[in-house]
């Protein structure tokens, strides 16, 4: 019996290591360092003594609230528009869809000012359906409501995108015996579709609330800064930049720390997500 001469050695899931040029190590080190050092130089730049004081003022708890409460209901309504529309990009075929596709994913790349004065020109007294609005009595610019609003407009695309790819990836098959077997679209849908996807729904709706949690640029313009009503925690640091740089410091680490772990459960689910996907796949 011959035997097989020694292959490579192998890593833990039986795949040959793959060696990584010194070079490339390098530059992604600096490329870490470049994210790490500015987090490091916030933490090193926070006055512990007065910490508590600074993020328990009046005006930050207003912020942080408003803020908690615009970017859950901002993820809610993502969910609800954005699913139907990561389904309708992903499965079905009409004239123009690449174009609403790159419309729709349009505020990634948009700088946040632009999304503001769109919105104002849409929703605003004298905008485009503001003027309907203002004739029932009901005001949407420079309210909470103008906060709500901004902030879907520019995390709605999150949600989108990482629906849409996961729709892709998982395939049709599923959906298609259930089709044969004579169940309704909408059971499909309920019964198949969504339960296969559900870790890309949550993951996508946790990359939502943390884009609407750290708008600014949009809110600023659209909403403008009212305390307790428009002006979000993004806006109170931006505020006490100027006139109390320790508590924008304090604030910015607040924001730091509800970004870390909302990016580490996004990247949980997203494992989850990519396990079921291979999965259903193989």
């Amino acid at each position: 019996m011959r035997r097989r001469p020694p292959g490579p050695p192998r890593g833990r899931q039986g795949a040959a290591p793959l060696g990584v040029p010194g070079w490339v190590v390098a530059l992604g080190a600096v490329g870490a360092a470049f994210v790490l050092l500015p987090l490091l130089a916030v933490v090193l730049r926070v006055n512990w003594a007065e910490f508590v004081p600074l993020v328990t003022s009046r005006s930050s708890l207003d912020a942080l609230g408003l803020s908690l409460r615009t970017s859950l209901t901002a993820t809610v309504l993502c969910v609800i528009v954005g699913v139907p529309m990561a389904v309708m990009l992903a499965r079905t075929d009409f004239w123009g869809q690449r174009v609403l596709r790159s419309l729709v994913l349009l505020p990634l790349v948009l700088p946040p000012v632009v999304g503001g004065i769109a919105l104002l020109y849409t929703f605003g007294r004298r905008g485009l359906l503001g003027q309907s609005f203002e004739a029932l009595g009901v005001s949407i610019a420079f309210s909470t409501t103008a906060v709500v609003l901004a902030q879907t407009f520019v995390a709605l695309p999150f949600l989108v995108l990482s629906l849409e790819g996961a729709l892709r990836s998982v395939g049709t098959r599923f959906e298609a015996v259930g089709a044969t077997l004579g169940a309704r679209p909408t059971t499909v849908l309920r019964r198949i579709t969504l339960p296969l996807v559900l870790p890309a729904v949550l993951s996508g709706a946790v990359l939502s609330f943390a884009r609407a949690l750290g708008e600014f640029g949009a809110t600023l313009t659209f909403a403008g800064s009212l305390q307790g009503v428009t002006r979000t925690l993004p806006l109170e640091i931006y505020l006490q930049r100027e006139s109390d740089p320790d508590a924008a410091v304090a604030l910015s680490l607040v924001l730091v720390v509800v970004a870390v772990i909302v990016v580490a459960v996004a990247h949980r689910v997203g494992e989850s997500s990519g396990r079921r996907l291979r999965g259903s796949g193989s």
